[in-house]
């Protein structure tokens, strides 16, 4: 049985903090989709108000973690980011996240809550199902290679010329059947619903996570719910990424207005 990645710490490693506004109001925290990186969210700053930093997540095994073993459990890499940041929630703050990236951010909300943190003034889900509705699929992390890799290259999600360049997938492939395993393993359990607004992102064209499925995000909030469907197929969130951009960016003002 292969250990566990060590938990490494040092904020540093887990956020990539470029655009820094001199009087930061709100940061938005962005949680990547399996086999993302940080750099996903690279322009983001450039569309939402002008006082919100915006700090993508770097999760080890990618980008500047490259030689960092990913993680293979959520529990285990919601342990290693929890304490890392706590210090940077000391001004009002947001969570994104896309399809897995939805799942880390839904279960840190969660996690700070059990250590009776502060919570994020809204959660943005994107491109993924409620968390309480169970994934019947098999599991495809454990499949023969040219099988994976025939599962990646349907999810439409990793570019072609990336795909199409053997020493690149032999080094990204564990990468995303790690990413895969986190997915598929992911076991929910019922706790009460957030105390914060919750903003859940639908592609128009996506056939796995269909409206119905993010309607139910509805029930893991006592506040405010919204649906939003997008032009595109699972990964509208680059498709459609200005059209997402200016209603995350609403929703974020509102957030700086009532402060």
């Amino acid at each position: 049985m292969s250990q566990s990645p060590k938990i490494v710490r040092g904020a540093a490693s887990w956020f990539v903090r470029r655009n820094r506004p001199e009087e930061t109001r709100l940061r938005l925290f962005c949680f990547p989709y399996a086999g993302g990186a940080a750099a996903v969210y690279r322009e983001w700053g450039r569309y939402l108000p002008s006082s919100v930093e915006v700090v993508p997540i770097e999760y080890p095994g990618r980008g500047g973690r490259l030689s960092q073993p990913a993680f293979k459990l959520l529990p285990r890499l919601l342990e290693a980011l929890h304490p890392e940041i706590v210090p940077l929630l000391d001004i009002p703050f947001a969570f994104f996240g896309h399809s897995m990236g939805a799942s880390i951010a839904f279960e840190l909300c969660r996690t700070l809550r059990r250590h009776n943190s502060v919570l994020p003034k809204h959660l943005f889900v994107s491109g993924r199902r409620a968390a309480q509705i169970p994934d019947d699929d098999p599991h495809t992390y454990d499949l023969p290679r040219e099988e994976f890799l025939a599962e990646v290259r349907r999810l439409n999600g990793t570019p072609h010329e990336v795909l199409d360049h053997e020493e690149l997938m032999e080094l990204m492939t564990p990468l995303l059947r790690a990413d895969f395993q986190l997915v598929q393993t992911y076991a929910y359990l019922p706790e009460p619903p957030l105390d914060c607004p919750i903003t859940a992102y639908g592609g128009l064209d996506d056939l796995e996570v269909r409206r119905d499925l993010l309607e139910e995000w509805k029930v893991q909030t006592n506040r405010v719910f919204r649906l939003r469907m997008l032009p595109g197929d699972h990964f509208f969130l680059k498709s459609a990424q200005r059209m997402l951009l200016e209603s995350v960016a609403a929703e974020l003002q509102f957030i700086l207005g009532s402060e």
